[in-house]
């Protein structure tokens, strides 16, 4: 990939679609290097085509973009404002795809999300991230490694963003598949270990991540047929990242299910518990309620009772006690009450 400089975080590329050859335009500090980068955009030859990536920008930095690729005020207000459902739409010759990024926090099982729009037109690619990840690097770098694609015009830039994006999701799944194996030894460990809060915390981390991937299956199935304006030979490459996408929706399924099941076994697991725990607070009650009775009718003091000037009265009643205590003990023990 070619060195990039940033000015408002932004960045461009014109690639030859011919050579491969990948021209990295001089975007210096101050509006000099904006105007810079319009006028070479106009003057692009036939064969090429331009990549310009913004980093979370304001509605002024798209002004001149937005009108070399003839957006729609809404494209516009989507790029700026974020936070867009996955999604596809056509504003004339420009196809604009909304992304979610998403990477796993290595701190702790935690997925945090981003947005990526793409604005796909005959000559040049507009690119709008906001949030810390940018599979827009990435992608260029896959670019440069595999500058055959590069014949495809814009729609390369495109399959590289969304192959690097599906990439993402692939590796995040995994990581949640091994926190959630980690758990689920938790729950059947031997240790009553209260595991609800680290589900739920888990679980909307999927439910999340979810909301990423499922809504971007029908958006990526959409590209896989035939397109006006498309060199037939992309298409398999699209069909490519469709099958990964469908593979991770189907394992963020299986992974939202394996909790619900997970929390449904730590539940039942903690109602054991109490119920065991109430066996062996009755059995011990039980146990202790035999000598609590005998005593208690022996330190009555009444004047006319059995056994009260009997010399072994005192050991009999203790030998009761004991007897009695230790019958019940043997019986709740022998029922695994205790």
């Amino acid at each position: 990939m070619p060195a990039v400089a940033h000015t408002w975080g932004m960045r461009c590329v014109v690639y030859d679609e011919r050579s491969g050859r990948a021209e990295h335009v001089g975007c210096p500090e101050g509006g000099d290097g904006h105007a810079a980068t319009l006028g070479r955009l106009k003057e692009l030859a036939e064969g090429e085509f331009a990549w310009v990536h913004l980093d979370e920008p304001g509605e002024g930095d798209l002004e001149g973009l937005s009108e070399r690729l003839g957006l729609h005020p809404l494209a516009v207000e989507d790029a700026v404002q974020a936070y867009q459902r996955p999604k596809r739409e056509r504003y004339g010759d420009v196809l604009a795809v909304a992304l979610k990024t998403l990477w796993y926090l290595r701190d702790g099982p935690e997925v945090e999300t981003g947005d990526v729009m793409l604005f796909t037109g005959p000559h040049l690619v507009l690119s709008v991230r906001h949030g810390p990840a940018d599979p827009t690097a990435e992608a260029a770098r896959r670019l440069e490694e595999d500058p055959i694609t590069l014949k495809f015009g814009p729609v390369a830039v495109l399959h590289a963003v969304l192959d690097t994006v599906v990439d993402s999701y692939s590796e995040a799944a995994v990581r949640v598949r091994t926190d959630l194996t980690q758990l689920e030894c938790r729950v059947f460990a031997p240790a009553r270990d209260d595991l609800t809060e680290a589900i739920y915390s888990l679980k909307r981390e999927v439910v999340e991540f979810r909301d990423a991937v499922e809504p971007l299956v029908p958006v990526v199935q959409e590209l896989t047929g035939p397109r006006e304006g498309w060199p037939d030979e992309a298409l398999p490459y699209f069909r490519d990242v469709a099958d990964h996408i469908q593979r991770t929706d189907t394992e963020v399924h299986s992974l939202d299910e394996l909790l619900n099941s997970a929390l449904d076994a730590h539940l039942a697991r903690m109602g054991t518990w109490q119920n065991d725990d109430m066996r062996r607070i009755s059995a011990w009650a039980a146990i202790l309620a035999t000598p609590t009775l005998i005593a208690g009718v022996y330190g009555m003091n009444f004047a006319h009772m059995p056994e009260l000037g009997w010399a072994f009265g005192y050991p009999l009643a203790i030998t009761m006690m004991v007897v009695s205590a230790g019958l019940l003990y043997r019986a709740f023990r022998r029922n695994n009450w205790l």
